[in-house]
């Protein structure tokens, strides 16, 4: 049995199983959050035992912090929320977040546990790629019929959410790929995963895994000099496989006419290349301007949105967005969802998240920066500012972020192992 089989084997029948499930049953809608649930027992449990565990790991107490941050904004939002029962009920729901950090904290205590949860997502990865592949050849996979312009994978068409979580997650299957590979491994993990992401047809997708592939080139390149040349052998590629693609896919095709109707420098061919982007961006100006403090209320976006749209706003006259009447279900953009449904403090807090996990990503030593390299990366490019977003207080992608902290913040404590391979 392969190094990497016995890996994942170990993954699934020890305590890592409830956390894997969060990330493996994510196609599944509400289905993950058996994994929540099961984390949730299972810090109530180590807390009966253990009622004084918190003072023992770092990274725990880092994560109560950061998860503060996250919750203060909302509940903040929350005071006087133009939705109130939705920005209520949305911070009740964001403390499940907290058992679920907690549980990775203290489940993933060792190296070889991280190891072997690095290489269980990995895995999960490589199924949602090698079914999208499938999907892309037959027009079928495990999530059914393929959507008519975009790949989706075991997503399904109704749920087109294959090209965010493939190029945010492709971290994990990158690092599986070298360590039992080497650089040529990782090279070939690439292509595989980039022809999905292409045909998923997100261009914030394309964004994440370009900022992927440069995050991996600058990890391993070690000079400036070899990270260039990385840089312009993955351009090269780039290039290659988008040009393969758009004699290919009709798919994919459309969705780059689509995206270079920017080209034609007028505003409505930018806003129609951003697929109404603009429109909801002026529009959250125009929200955040009339509630700077506060915000509208975390989750309230939608029904505050008709009130700062023009009356034949694109998302408000069609069902496009959230219903007739309703408008945009959210900013689209992070910075601009929390200042529009959270304000200036919202913001703030955000803010000081941000530095004191870079303040605890500094003082933890390169090996350990090193170990937690792939849930750093995957962060990194899912909060990058100069993107499209979905939204990060939403039930689903509010989830992913949560989980993908509660590892990093694992990851950045684990006792190393006395002797083991470099990640």
């Amino acid at each position: 049995m392969s190094p990497i089989a016995v890996s994942l084997k170990a993954a699934l029948r020890s305590p890592l199983l409830p956390y894997w499930l969060v990330v493996a049953l994510l196609p599944l809608g509400r289905s993950s959050e058996l994994g929540t649930f099961l984390c949730l027992v299972g810090v109530v449990l180590l807390f009966a035992r253990h009622p004084g565990a918190l003072r023992e790991h770092a990274g725990a107490r880092l994560l109560l912090w950061l998860l503060g941050a996250y919750v203060a904004a909302a509940l903040l939002s929350a005071v006087d929320s133009l939705a109130p029962g939705k920005s209520w009920s949305t911070v009740a729901a964001l403390l499940r977040y907290v058992p679920l950090g907690l549980y990775a904290c203290f489940a993933i205590r060792r190296e070889d546990k991280l190891g072997a949860l690095y290489l269980a997502v990995a895995a999960v990865v490589a199924l949602w790629t090698l079914d999208a592949w499938v999907q892309a050849l037959t027009g079928w996979s495990l999530g059914g019929r393929a959507a008519p312009e975009r790949l989706s994978g075991i997503f399904g068409a109704a749920n087109l959410k294959l090209g965010p979580t493939l190029s945010v997650l492709s971290p994990f299957a990158l690092w599986a790929a070298r360590r039992r590979w080497g650089l040529w491994g990782w090279l070939l993990a690439f292509v595989l995963l980039l022809g999905p992401v292409l045909l998923s047809g997100s261009r914030a997708s394309w964004v994440c895994y370009a900022l992927v592939a440069l995050g991996y080139a600058w990890h391993i390149a070690g000079s400036p000099r070899r990270f260039f040349a990385m840089a312009g052998l993955g351009a090269l590629l780039l290039a290659l496989a988008g040009g393969i693609a758009w004699k290919t896919s009709g798919r994919f095709q459309a969705r780059m006419e689509h995206t270079l109707q920017a080209a034609q420098g007028s505003s409505q061919s930018l806003d129609a290349a951003l697929s109404g982007r603009l429109d909801i961006w002026r529009a959250s100006v125009r929200m955040f301007r009339a509630h700077p403090v506060n915000g509208v209320g975390v989750r309230a976006f939608r029904n505050a949105y008709p009130a700062y749209a023009p009356a034949d706003d694109h998302f408000v006259v069609s069902e496009e967005a959230c219903g007739v009447g309703e408008g945009a279900c959210h900013a689209h953009q992070w910075v601009l969802e929390v200042l529009t449904e959270t304000g200036v403090l919202g913001l703030l807090c955000w803010l000081a998240a941000i530095a004191l996990a870079l303040s605890a990503w500094r003082r933890v030593g390169a090996e350990a920066r090193t170990r937690a390299f792939p849930a750093t990366l995957a962060l990194a490019v899912m909060l990058f500012p100069l993107n499209t977003h979905l939204a990060f207080y939403s039930a689903w992608w509010g989830l992913l972020f949560a989980w993908l902290l509660g590892l990093w913040c694992a990851a950045l404590y684990v006792v190393p192992a006395r002797s083991g391979a470099s990640t």
